[in-house]
């Protein structure tokens, strides 16, 4: 006779936001003010219901619970306001597309995002981040949130494109991106078509930002097909249009879908992600310390990193998890039950909307201890906990986790090595930290900081030992 004793079931907290306004439901409060309503759900349950508009939605406050969610694609599939907002502007890509047709996809455009192919993308990288801060000048306001943009539409377009969109193409995507981002938000939170279908300045801007973004990557597949075959993302998705064997071709509206799919997801948020990061580090002394004791050591003189370096820039890409944990760019998501099922001791009818927060599971106490306290060195290796690690996902979870997540933290990892290497960013006087305005990303939009040169010690030791610099929580997540 077995003396184990059976695992007890845990009891889960439902409950109901308050607050409800007729016909608006919480749209408001996400709006207004996003970080301070998400705060307040888990004293309601760890399952809670919210209005968005008029339509029914539950958001889970537990990363058990969202870990239930996104590892059962099949129940909790892509879907809800936001991807039916996205799939509008993506079609039918990557992101929004349904959970039987997400395999075939994602092995379509995995080899462009393995990790032996992002270490050849450093030089690409870190020659835009010079790039940009060597224009710079000292001792002056630059702004940083609209030079991140800049240095990630750069990097995205040509890892897709190659150099098909010259500096006026690549600036008028990145203000399109923009306009679109917050646009969609809006829509999400307050999903009443009639509101959008007037003729206001916003639904104005927002209705040519999509129509131009989509122009533009119709011209750069038309310009690709009159040229030469090149290697990257488009030289793929092309190819795969007249494939033979197992696999079905792809269509020319695949191609064009795919292609907006990755430059949407890879320009703003690495970009809010970077800005944010210098923002962080000017109000944290001892945090940009350490960071530029790692860079003068592993990179003396500012020298560019390269793949070699990446291992022992560990203070680095702890900054950049810190980043992502304390001010996530993604931040808010949406499924969508595809039949009747029970989360949380809760039924919920087919269709309902399921919403999860990376910035409400990174700002738990119960994970993360002071949570509004920045602190890189949470992310050292052997620090983070077991449930931090669970609890720590700014990519996501599960089968439909980012597809670019190791790529998208090289990137920020050397961007700021380049970066702060060379220059450091100071807040100006009467600074006042402000919430940021909400979009389908969440960050610094419109930061302004003053440029100082930074003069680097040469010091021998590295500062880190690669055998353990792997260990790092969001790059093994």
């Amino acid at each position: 006779m077995s003396s184990a004793v059976p695992e007890r079931k845990r009891t889960w907290r439902t409950g109901t936001a308050p607050g409800i306004f007729p016909l608006l439901g919480h749209g408001i409060a996400l709006y207004r003010r996003p970080l301070a309503f998400l705060n307040s759900l888990p004293a309601h349950g760890d399952l809670v219901e919210i209005r968005l508009g008029p339509q029914r939605a539950w958001m889970v406050c537990h990363p058990e619970l969202t870990h239930e969610v996104l590892t059962d694609p099949h129940t909790f599939d892509k879907g809800g306001p936001l991807y039916d907002r996205l799939g509008k502007l993506m079609g039918d890509g990557l992101v929004t597309c349904r959970q039987p047709t997400h395999r075939d996809k994602r092995r379509l455009l995995q080899p462009g995002f393995r990790p032996s192919h992002v270490a050849a993308y450093t030089d690409l990288v870190t020659e835009e981040a010079e790039s940009v801060c060597d224009a710079w000048p000292t001792a002056r306001a630059v702004p940083v949130t609209e030079a991140m943009m800049t240095l990630t539409t750069r990097v995205i377009s040509r890892v897709l494109l190659s150099d098909s969109l010259d500096d006026s193409t690549t600036a008028e995507v990145r203000d399109c991106l923009s306009d679109v981002v917050r646009g969609l938000f809006v829509r999400t939170v307050v999903p009443i078509d009639a509101l959008f279908r007037l003729p206001t300045p916003a639904n104005r801007r927002y209705r040519h930002a999509l129509a131009r973004l989509h122009a533009i990557i119709d011209s750069a597949i038309a310009q690709r097909r009159r040229g030469t075959d090149r290697d990257d993302v488009l030289g793929t998705l092309l190819a795969a249009t007249h494939r033979d064997g197992e696999a079905a071709p792809i269509t020319d509206q695949d191609v064009h879908d795919h292609l907006i799919t990755l430059l949407l997801t890879g320009v703003e948020a690495p970009a809010l992600c970077l800005a944010d990061a210098f923002s962080l580090l000017a109000r944290h002394p001892e945090a940009e310390r350490r960071l530029h004791a790692e860079l003068d050591a592993v990179l003396p003189g500012g020298r560019r990193p390269g793949p070699d370096d990446l291992p022992h820039l560990v203070q680095t890409r702890c900054v950049v998890s810190e980043t992502l944990r304390h001010s996530s760019p993604g931040w808010l998501f949406t499924r969508v039950a595809t039949r009747e099922t029970e989360l949380a001791g809760c039924r919920l009818p087919q269709g309902a909307t399921v919403l999860y927060s990376p910035y409400l599971l990174h700002h738990d106490p119960a994970s993360f201890p002071e949570p509004e306290r920045f602190e890189p060195g949470r992310w050292l290796p052997g620090k983070p906990t077991a449930a931090q690690r669970r609890a720590m996902m700014p990519f996501s979870a599960g089968n439909r986790k980012c597809l670019g997540d190791e790529f998208a933290m090289v990137e920020a990892t050397l961007a700021l090595a380049t970066i702060a290497g060379r220059r450091r960013l100071r807040h100006g006087p009467g600074h006042v930290e402000r919430t940021p305005r909400p979009g389908i990303t969440l960050g610094e939009r419109a930061l302004v900081m003053v440029c100082e040169a930074r003069s680097q010690a040469v010091t021998a030791p590295r500062a880190s030992d690669s055998r353990t610099a792997g260990d790092h929580v969001v790059g093994n997540a």
